[in-house]
């Protein structure tokens, strides 16, 4: 959250009223350099939810940074992120995160990524996305319509393992993959912002979109992988 105040409480309350049937869990809201008293909401809201946690960036370090803060504080195996903006539905989140709390749930699945339907943003926004979607997925083949929804669910240790970067969170299907993990897609809602404003601009995403692109292909081009046999002891305590 960046300068998220007047979302803040609404945001949490929904969390709490959609998440009650998976408890227990805990939600941690990253303050990213916030100066519009962001963090002294979220502190009101402390005395009330004994689950919520406060992470504070002293000086803005972007998304990406707050969702690495935010997975190293975490105490649960599995995360799932929404951004602080209040597009990103809350009720979405059991959706996100049966497939791993499905007693069947496969042991290579690494990665549940929410992809946004009828999205309610402007005709600027939804042109951009739909054209940097299409260029991402051309390049990294990485099977995902929508990677910029921040709706997303997957193992901890699994992320805590991928090559950090700035704007990382936006190629986390095409990381997750690259590490030999599967990744399943849940369609998800959107919705209009309602309070403060956007961070991102078109142009600002276009540049630093087309640098980072270029890297993360590279990074999934270099991948090496093998597979190491692991050397055991002998019942009588010799080296096999």
């Amino acid at each position: 959250m960046k300068n998220e105040a007047e979302n803040v409480e609404a945001l949490v309350r929904e969390i709490a009223e959609t998440c009650a049937s998976i408890a227990p869990f805990e939600v941690i809201l990253v303050d990213d350099g916030s100066d519009d008293g962001t963090g002294a909401v979220i502190a009101g809201l402390q005395r009330e939810f004994p689950w919520l946690r406060q992470l504070r960036h002293p000086v803005s370090a972007g998304q990406s940074a707050a969702v690495h803060s935010g997975v190293h504080a975490a105490r649960g195996d599995i995360i799932c992120t929404l951004d602080g903006d209040g597009q990103n539905p809350p009720h979405e989140i059991p959706a996100l995160a049966a497939p791993f709390l499905d007693r069947h749930c496969p042991a290579d699945l690494g990665l549940v990524a929410g992809q946004r339907v009828d999205r309610d943003d402007t005709w600027s926004r939804r042109s951009a996305s739909t054209f940097a979607n299409g260029l991402r997925s051309w390049l990294l083949n990485d099977g995902t319509r929508d990677t910029g929804c921040g709706l997303k669910a997957f193992r901890r240790d699994a992320f805590l393992a991928l090559p950090y970067f700035n704007h990382m969170h936006r190629y986390l299907p095409a990381l997750f993959t690259r590490d030999g993990w599967a990744v399943a897609h849940v369609d998800v809602s959107h919705r209009a912002r309602e309070a403060g404003r956007s961070k991102y601009s078109n142009i600002g995403r276009a540049l630093v979109g087309l640098y980072d692109l270029f890297g993360v292909a590279w990074l999934i081009r270099r991948r090496k992988t093998q597979k190491p046999t692991e050397v055991g002891r002998t019942p009588d305590g010799d080296t096999a």
